[in-house]
């Protein structure tokens, strides 16, 4: 079985929801969105690991306002017992301070916590608006001594994953990839969200295969257990399930063997989190 672990939104009331409905077997992380700052992340982050989650926060480069803060995030990391953080760019468009990528954030975490710090960085199977692809590909090779692995943002095709994997390893990049999968959405909500990020070609690719489509985009709400199943034709080609929640956690497992029905995320989903975490 393929590990998951579920990513939140640092929302108002997010902390409450998340210990009244998920399991602390689950690992969670913790996104840090522009408007929101790490500071909402981190507050959120701390609280729940406190609470005896394992929890990841998300630290964007961009939205970092210089050295002197991310010492005090690594110090209060260490503090709750965060062992493990992602390191993105981010999508703030002035930067808050010296930052302006995800490497020189993982040459000073590595330097102030003497390599004990994991760190995650992002992949993207459908490439960066922003960023060529031959980039993409060298500022992995650049940054996976300072990493332990790889989370590719949301994408809506198995085979455009498992290529992606097998894309990094030929060019050398050996770290684990965590597969970013969407958890049951809306349907008009996912297809605004996949077209604010630029995942559009992966959901064409639904539109072509019939049935599949049908499948996985009828009725009013998105599944991806089929998505999921296709990820694990080729064992050994992703390390985990990196589930995008959208926060919709709305249903609590009362035991391991007790049927699960959580309106964001598929039952077997569910359950691989709190047995495989």
């Amino acid at each position: 079985m393929i590990p998951t672990r579920i990513e939140i939104i640092p929302s108002e009331g997010i902390v409450e929801q998340v210990t009244a409905l998920v399991p602390l077997s689950t690992t969670l992380t913790v996104t840090c969105l522009p408007h929101h700052g790490i500071e909402r992340t981190m507050r959120a982050a701390v609280q729940l690991s406190l609470h005896g989650y394992s929890v990841i926060p998300h630290l964007a480069a961009r939205s970092l306002p210089g050295r002197v803060e991310l010492t005090e995030i690594l110090r209060d990391c260490n503090v709750a017992g965060i062992g493990e953080v992602f390191v993105i760019g981010g999508d703030r468009k002035q930067q808050a301070g010296p930052y302006g990528s995800a490497l020189p954030v993982l040459e000073d975490i590595a330097q102030y916590t003497g390599g004990v710090m994991r760190a995650g960085v992002a992949g993207y199977p459908e490439g960066h608006p922003a960023v060529g692809a031959l980039d993409l590909v060298d500022a992995l090779l650049a940054k996976q001594h300072l990493a332990t692995h790889v989370v590719t943002q949301m994408c809506f095709s198995a085979p455009k994953i498992l290529d992606y994997a097998a894309l990094l390893r030929r060019e050398g990049v050996q770290l684990p990839v965590w597969a970013g999968v969407a958890g049951a959405v809306p349907r008009t909500k996912l297809v605004s969200l996949a077209a604010q990020i630029g995942v559009g070609s992966s959901l064409k690719f639904l539109s072509r295969k019939g049935p599949l489509a049908r499948k996985l985009l009828s009725g009013d709400r998105y599944s991806p257990q089929s998505l999921v199943t296709g990820l694990q034709s080729q064992p050994g080609s992703i390390a985990g399930i990196h589930l995008y929640s959208f926060n919709n956690l709305d249903a609590v497992p009362d035991g391991p063997d007790q049927a699960l029905t959580p309106a964001a995320l598929q039952p077997a989903l569910i359950r691989r989190a709190t047995r495989d975490n």
